[in-house]
């Protein structure tokens, strides 16, 4: 990758708005490879040279990737003229290029990544890669004894829509735990349904090899951690 000004670099990393970040590298408070630089304008290599800030290394990404803990409410869309969107959970500095990967209803809760790759939103999505996709939901009502079997065997829906085989574990606090690896129109309420019970409150909590933060409140988010990226990414690399 080509070199870049520091102070754009920091500024893309999300350290602070590119005025900002000059005051901190002018400060003494940014290091490139061990050594303080008080220049906003030295050139850098991303790839190569260590860059931090306040002592912490801040590595650089050519796209993004956030986890995000969606709260009820708001709708997985880039935009709409009578709802907020998860985009609007984002400083508008960040917003540009980035979308959600897949969706989640505008009442369901949860984990909802959101970058600007293209590609590897594809792969997450494809319905080939069979990426698991896991759920606990309250209900209201209760299911047909045999709701787990029916699960595992593939639910055939009440409009003729089929169901690859899913897994319905029932949690000691009453709720339920979904693992679909698919993504059908509202599918876990309408599967629930299917065994004689409601969905009253929805969230997914993992994402392929990739959990919720859990000390994410609604409607926050962060970067994903390498691991993270390496546990969403599919072993051919896309």
């Amino acid at each position: 990758m080509p070199k870049m000004r520091l102070d754009k670099l920091l500024s893309h990393l999300n350290c602070g708005s590119r005025k900002e970040v000059q005051s901190f590298i002018r400060a003494g408070r940014v290091a490139v490879n061990g050594t303080a630089e008080r220049d906003p304008a030295a050139k850098v290599d991303p790839d190569a040279d260590r860059v931090s800030l306040d002592g912490r290394e801040q590595t650089y990404r050519a796209q993004r990737y956030y986890m995000l803990n969606k709260p009820a409410g708001v709708i997985t869309a880039s935009r709409d003229e009578r709802h907020g969107t998860v985009l609007e959970l984002f400083p508008e500095s960040l917003r540009r290029g980035l979308f959600a990967v897949g969706r989640l209803d505008k009442d369901t809760e949860g984990l909802l990544l959101v970058t600007d790759d293209g590609a590897l939103s594809h792969a997450l999505m494809s319905p080939s890669r069979h990426v698991s996709k896991v759920y606990e939901a309250e209900l209201d009502g209760v299911l047909v004894p045999d709701a787990a079997e029916r699960f595992g065997a593939g639910l055939t829906l009440r409009d003729g829509t089929v169901c690859r085989p899913a897994l319905l574990e029932l949690l000691p606090d009453g709720r339920v735990r979904v693992t679909l690896h698919e993504g059908k129109y509202h599918q876990v309420k309408r599967m629930i349904a299917a065994c004689g019970a409601t969905v009253t409150f929805l969230k997914r909590v993992q994402l392929g090899g990739v959990r919720l933060d859990e000390s994410l409140a609604p409607g926050e988010f962060r970067e994903l951690t390498e691991e993270e990226l390496g546990a969403l990414r599919p072993p051919d690399g896309l």
